[in-house]
């Protein structure tokens, strides 16, 4: 049987492809099995088993898809979660009574709206920040009190950058652990534990799984601390674990992650590239453009690309947008994000009347397809719905 190469001589195609270099023991097959089993004998002396007695505390179905995004990510443990919202859940739940939240305002909005509830309910303190602004967020520390920064970068769905590194040395400086949800960037393109995060959060549904078949989420700690041990207690108790055959899709689908995220990278890149400045657009916000306001801080901290999210402002407003999603022909109307298919949708409608975002923005998840053939079907797209439009007679 083969044996492991040296893990510092390891890059992430490597680690990926390889399933973390998994060889399992009994066969020498290189795909760990599925064990579907909810509990597990005890030796002769009665004890529990090294990994697990009942599947809510650990299944083995999971060791090898959580080793994996640890290492992927160089934190110390992985924790898989029923969704990615169930991970949120769990970290906000580290938390007691009484302390203190400082969250990015801009980010995605199921994760704001649940903050905003659970501390109104549960007696957290809150603070909405402009996570770009670093005086604002510098300002809205409480030392001893504000005991979790929680950011995402880039954020959806006006990917916007924020300074990872700067904004855990503010976080530090104040007592708190910085969490970062790195769904989109995946730890490809960003890890955010090496720029001083504490905590990584993926929705894994979307790019590590990226294949639009598992709802899953995840953790990743730096440490072993008494946070990530009342994580985990959570877990174990709410019983928000991933079942054994989805955390053997996700692993399958992570073995191929940096090939992906890297194909769409590349295809974001040209398209927001070719639409900037497009007649039927005020703005393509991308932060592989030089015009963004973030690039220079995402030029910094990502490494091959700049992700596979970008959202496009329909001059006009609501009614083009929407017009816009009907006219495409092969980009889905969708929502989701990070899988072989591209997908576009108005966001408004989807978050709702009480949604900040702009009325005339499209938010674009870039698949596998050929660029050309997602070019040509936008720029139709805008042709019908915006340009033919509002054309002269």
């Amino acid at each position: 049987m083969a044996k492991p190469f040296p893990l510092e001589q390891q890059h992430p195609e490597t680690l990926a492809a390889q399933a973390g270099g998994y060889l399992d023991p009994a066969t020498g097959a290189p795909i760990p099995p599925i064990q579907p089993a909810t509990t597990f004998a005890r030796g002769a002396d009665h004890g529990p088993p090294p990994l697990t007695d009942y599947i809510r505390t650990h299944s083995p179905s999971w060791t090898s898809t959580e080793e994996l995004l640890a290492r992927l990510e160089g934190g110390a443990e992985a924790l898989l979660f029923s969704s990615g919202m169930a991970a949120v859940h769990a970290a906000v739940m580290g938390l007691r009574p009484g302390d203190h939240i400082v969250l990015q305002e801009a980010l995605y909005y199921g994760v704001r709206g649940w903050i905003r509830r659970f501390c109104e309910e549960w007696g957290l303190g809150l603070t909405l920040v402009d996570a770009t602004d670093l005086a604002e967020l510098e300002a809205a520390m409480r030392p001893g009190e504000t005991k979790l920064v929680w950011i995402e970068t880039p954020s959806n769905p006006l990917w916007r950058v924020v300074d990872i590194s700067a904004v855990a040395g503010l976080a530090h400086a104040a007592g708190a652990r910085l969490a970062v949800d790195n769904t989109v960037a995946t730890p490809v393109l960003t890890r955010p534990l090496a720029l001083g995060a504490d905590l990584v959060m993926h929705s894994a549904t979307k790019y590590l799984n990226g294949h639009g078949d598992v709802l899953a989420g995840a953790l990743v700690t730096a440490r072993h601390d008494e946070h990530w041990t009342r994580i985990r207690e959570h877990r174990d108790q709410t019983g928000a674990v991933l079942g054994p055959f989805e955390a053997w899709l996700l692993l399958r689908g992570m073995r191929t992650l940096p090939l992906r995220v890297r194909r769409q990278c590349e295809t974001a890149g040209l398209l927001a590239q070719r639409l900037n400045g497009h007649p039927g657009l005020e703005a393509v916000l991308y932060p592989g453009l030089s015009d963004h306001p973030g690039h220079a801080i995402a030029d910094r901290q990502m490494t091959g690309g700049f992700g596979g999210m970008l959202s496009l402002l329909v001059k006009g407003g609501a009614e083009e947008a929407i017009e816009v999603v009907k006219a495409c022909r092969l980009v889905l109307p969708a929502t989701s994000l990070g899988g072989v298919e591209s997908l576009i949708e108005h966001r408004a409608t989807v978050e709702g009347p009480d949604s900040p975002v702009p009325k005339n923005l499209l938010r674009l998840s870039i698949g596998l397809e050929h660029s050309e053939d997602l070019a040509a079907d936008l720029e139709q797209a805008l042709q019908t719905a915006v340009l033919d439009r509002h054309s002269g007679p």
